[in-house]
């Protein structure tokens, strides 16, 4: 079986980083050296996102 193919783009998930503040850590580690408590904040930011856009699309 194949890893599935990430979601989010890397452009994405790069600006969420920056807006979470572990973007040094991403730039100097890779994705690897976050915390997974700053890996589910980031989908919980994605998530809020995503909500946001679809509410305004609705409006």
């Amino acid at each position: 079986m194949g890893r599935r193919r990430g979601m989010m783009s890397e452009q994405f998930k790069m600006e969420l980083a920056k807006e979470l503040g572990f973007y040094d850590t991403v730039k100097a580690e890779g994705w690897g050296g976050i915390t997974t408590r700053d890996a589910g904040n980031m989908v919980k930011r994605a998530v809020q996102l995503a909500e946001e856009a679809l509410a305004a699309r609705r409006s």
